[in-house]
């Protein structure tokens, strides 16, 4: 928001009081690509609020240095570091986010998305993502534990920080004292209305050393932004200011950029039906029965991922993501298409164009286009395309084989890929 003169004062609560027991080590102090775990996290809630208060173990405080923040010693629980970064919030502020430091993913627009509806009239506002698992509710002892009831899925989501709250309903809920996993279950007991919106997949929580190296590979794959194509230099230049204004600028990339090479890759992924998950294709969460397979079965995802290591020669994702290996089972297959962008853009590959057919007698698909081209646009941002780099076409097997009876689904993905213009 930071300056905008119109919304409310908006104060963030970034709290990093663990002590690490499950990670190892205190996790807000591992090392990322830019910086430390606490300090991605504060980078990102300064640049959307007015104030940000830090609260780190009681030990860490003299040694904590994040530029403009205010930073205070945390409790034994996390509902009470959160009251102790609450009694340093300004008494300007309407609106304040809390934050766990520990998701040091998470973008400037959750952040401004639960802000926003917060100020539409909601007491709280939380991240949430829809479970594409199965979920059970059981009972008994952890070491014999039995089904009590299958819950409905479609009523459940996975919460995520950072979540906002107006400052009077927040100080309301922490009066009484009582303790709880997230500041939105304390306004459950007040009756307060928390609203949900749609959380980011990539804003993970870094529990142990694999989620470490999973954000890493992902802050790779987003601050390594390919270079564009000559024409768009060119026409990027132009456009800033009158021909006469830029002409030396203009002259310098049709002369300075050569010209890309230009590989072709294949893709293709098909899946059965039989999973009791949702149908998941490009990212998008589609009513229906699911597909079978180890990761989420995204067949579009992995088509995709296939056509980009393809065209870079550097294998498929059968020999990246094993089915052999349990750390893969149930995965997001959008963020192993994320893994798969940053590799091939770190080998020196923008993208040209995708092109993307996808083979369904059911469901019906041109509804969820849309949707699915903004999802891939977004992956494959750090090769620098956009919603009109990708194309997808719907098609049906017309009764032929296993796709034409039903059985499942198959996808195929055409990919260019380009080298990044370098300087002659």
């Amino acid at each position: 928001m930071h300056g905008d003169g119109e919304r409310p004062f908006v104060a963030a609560i970034v709290v990093a009081g663990g002590s690490g027991s499950r990670f190892g080590a205190k996790k807000q102090f591992a090392e990322l690509p830019d910086g430390t775990v606490l300090e991605r996290s504060c980078s990102t809630a300064a640049s959307v609020a007015d104030q940000l208060v830090v609260v780190v173990p009681s030990a860490d405080v003299a040694d904590i240095e994040i530029p403009g923040a205010i930073c205070v010693a945390g409790g034994d629980t996390r509902a009470q570091s959160v009251r102790s970064g609450l009694a340093a919030v300004s008494p300007d502020a309407a609106i304040v986010a809390v934050h766990d430091a520990a998701r040091p993913l998470a973008t400037p627009a959750l952040w401004n998305a639960v802000i926003d509806a917060v100020l539409d009239g909601a007491a709280g506002a939380i991240p949430g993502l829809a479970s594409t698992d199965t979920l059970k509710e059981v009972q008994g002892p952890p070491d014999r534990r039995t089904v009590s009831h299958t819950v409905d899925r479609d009523m459940v989501v996975r919460v995520q920080t950072p979540q906002a709250f107006s400052v009077e309903a927040l100080r309301q809920a922490h009066a009484a004292g009582l303790e709880a996993t997230d500041d939105a279950s304390l306004l459950e007991h007040l009756g307060a209305e928390v609203v949900v919106v749609p959380g980011e997949p990539t804003n993970l929580k870094i529990t142990d050393p694999d989620d470490l190296e999973t954000a890493r590979r992902i802050i790779g794959a987003r601050a390594d932004r390919p270079g564009r194509s000559t024409l768009a230099v060119i026409n990027d230049a132009e456009s800033r200011a009158p021909m006469s204004d830029h002409a030396s600028e203009v002259d310098d990339a049709r002369r300075g950029v050569a010209p890309p090479a230009v590989r072709v890759g294949l893709g293709y992924d098909i899946h059965p039906f039989g999973s009791s998950a949702p149908l998941v294709l490009g990212g998008v969460r589609i009513d229906g029965q699911g597909l079978a397979g180890h990761s989420d079965a995204d067949a579009v995802a992995h088509a995709v991922a296939d056509a980009l290591l393809g065209a870079a020669g550097l294998g498929d994702i059968g020999s990246m993501f094993p089915a052999s290996e349990d750390r893969w089972a149930g995965a997001d297959s959008m963020m192993l298409l994320a893994i798969v962008v940053e590799r091939v853009s770190n080998a020196g590959w923008a993208i040209s164009n995708l092109d993307v057919v996808i083979n369904a007698e059911r469901p019906k698909l041109s509804p969820h286009l849309d949707a699915m081209r903004s999802n891939l646009a977004t992956a494959l941002e750090p090769l620098g395309a956009s919603p009109e780099h990708v194309n997808l076409k719907p098609k049906r097997g017309e009764g032929l084989g296993a796709v034409g009876r039903g059985e499942g689904i198959a996808c195929w993905a055409n990919v260019a890929l380009m080298t990044r213009p370098e300087p002659a």
